[in-house]
């Protein structure tokens, strides 16, 4: 039997996640499939590195937590298709949470405006949703 938890602890569980990566984290976009798990090396190419403003996250509400208004947005180092990303803390040592990349309503984990990077120009998430398990 699954356990349960009140919307609360699922929120105060979301909010512990960006509490715990830090201010000024880095989102990392690589080509390739994600590694197999947070503690692997980082594989694929770098394509792009976003510096996340201090409060990067709204409060969780509801056992969700959405990305703050403010712009995440960098241009790419070099030109290929994002495949997976990667939060990393401030210093771009440790790996938090990791997932699939998609185009906007293409089901990935997260959204930008478009894969296929090219090198120079810019870089911009639209969607980043935190959903904690457990209702």
């Amino acid at each position: 039997m699954a356990m349960q938890f009140s919307v609360a602890v699922r929120n105060a569980r979301l909010d512990a996640i960006e509490t715990t990566i830090g201010t000024s984290a880095r989102l990392m976009i690589f080509t390739g499939t994600k590694p197999a798990n947070c503690a692997a090396a980082d594989s694929g190419t770098l394509l792009a590195t976003l510096v996340l403003p201090s409060d990067y996250m709204d409060a969780a509400s509801g056992g969700a937590k959405s990305k703050s208004a403010t712009a995440w947005t960098a241009d790419a180092s070099v030109t290929g298709t994002a495949g997976h990303f990667r939060f990393k803390d401030s210093s771009s040592t440790t790996t938090h949470i990791q997932g699939t990349i998609t185009a906007v309503g293409g089901g990935g984990d997260l959204w930008v405006d478009s894969v296929s990077l090219v090198s120079g120009q810019p870089v911009t998430v639209s969607t980043c949703v935190w959903s904690e398990g457990g209702a």
